[in-house]
């Protein structure tokens, strides 16, 4: 506001509006019209104008959101999509508002109910003592550590269960997924696909906003064929062997720990050669790791698409982690992202929704997104 007024008093004392705009750095298309709300409305003219358009072409007659007030008032339990029916009888020659619309409407009105979707809890899954090796393999994040250089470094491992061998001891700076899909990709195609995978309920193996905790690791995971395992929360003792060689691995490669990245994988890769090749292993009457470890048959590759021969259509999952079905989009996670699903009626307008051989929940005719149903991992399904 002052310097406005300033360029119209400098104006007023007879300086010329072109070197003037040029001092005040605007174009003469400003400076003018400046003027000329000035001289229309005087000082008032040189306040902020409000952005808002002169009129909303869209926006709905006062007397149709009566309307729509009027039915909800009447039949309470009536959705937008009932009500924009019933305008469409009563007022047959208005053009009718969308669904979308007849919703927001009860919604300003504080007239929509939401319920409350159930979030996930973890509780674990089963355990299982595996006999032969590769039948189950454990991963985890060593508790993070400070560098010489004051970083963070998070060492992602993976060891096998029953011979005790260290797959792998990889730095990363943080716990994001796209570093642990490196490295399992890496562990995969060197020692072959595991039975089973056990892992805590942290990122990035698990997801508390996404159903069933599931992530987009642990949806990599079910594709390759990798049955998942999770400890209970505050139980590590579950994964007592993995946090055994955490110990070790922190004593021997952490304290005190590297001065950068470079050399602190360094350390980690002579760690992982004694661990599993010079290292006699009291729990395996004094045999190496290595002695005892060879990689799996199951080789890794990427895995085909799956089929539901007994679904009645299969939808693929958008990058925002929607099903569309015509126009309707129905929310489901973005952990799902680019998956194929299948689709079954199960009762009339009600589907289910299945990924792979699990059955994640339903979707109706009017709820946009899918419900959870009972947990496919939980100890009664599997």
């Amino acid at each position: 506001m002052d310097e406005r007024l300033r360029f119209i008093a400098r104006l007023l004392e007879g300086q010329k509006m072109a070197p003037l705009c040029r001092e005040f750095g605007i174009s003469r298309v400003t400076g003018y019209e400046l003027f000329n709300r000035y001289k229309e409305y005087g000082l008032d003219g040189l306040n902020d104008r409000s952005r808002r358009p002169y009129r909303q072409a869209n926006k709905l007659p006062f007397q149709l959101e009566c309307a729509i007030l009027g039915i909800k008032k009447e039949f309470p339990s009536w959705g937008a999509p009932k009500i924009r029916d019933k305008l469409l009888r009563a007022f047959p020659m208005v053009k009718p508002p969308a669904i979308s619309t007849v919703h927001a409407v009860l919604d300003r009105h504080g007239l929509v109910k939401r319920r409350k979707r159930r979030r996930y809890k973890a509780t674990g899954t089963p355990l299982n003592d595996a006999a032969e090796v590769n039948g189950l393999w454990c991963a985890d994040y060593k508790g993070e550590f400070r560098l010489g250089n004051r970083q963070y470094c998070y060492p992602l491992t993976v060891t096998d269960y029953r011979s005790r061998y260290l797959l792998a001891c990889d730095e990363a700076s943080s716990t994001k997924a796209d570093f642990a899909f490196c490295t399992f990709e890496r562990v995969f195609k060197e020692f072959g696909l595991p039975r089973a995978m056990r892992t805590d309920n942290g990122t990035p193996f698990a997801s508390s906003q996404a159903l069933f905790g599931l992530s987009k690791l642990s949806v990599w995971w079910l594709r390759l064929g990798i049955r998942l395992e999770r400890i209970s929360p505050g139980q590590p003792q579950q994964n007592g062997r993995h946090e055994r060689m955490h110990l070790t691995l922190k004593t021997e490669t952490a304290t005190p720990a590297a001065f950068n990245f470079l050399q602190q994988q360094e350390r980690f890769d002579h760690f992982l050669d004694v661990y599993n090749n010079q290292r006699p292993h009291q729990a395996l009457g004094g045999a190496y790791p290595g002695d005892l470890y060879t990689p799996s048959a199951r080789i890794y590759e990427p895995p085909p698409e799956p089929t539901y021969p007994f679904h009645q259509r299969t939808v693929r999952v958008t990058r925002c982690g929607r099903i569309c079905i015509g126009k309707r989009k129905i929310n489901l996670s973005q952990v799902f992202a680019g998956q194929i699903l299948g689709l079954r009626e199960v009762d009339d307008q009600v589907w289910q929704v299945s990924f792979l051989d699990y059955d994640l929940g339903f979707f109706d005719a009017d709820e946009d997104r899918v419900e959870p149903g009972p947990n496919p991992f939980a100890p009664e399904n599997l």
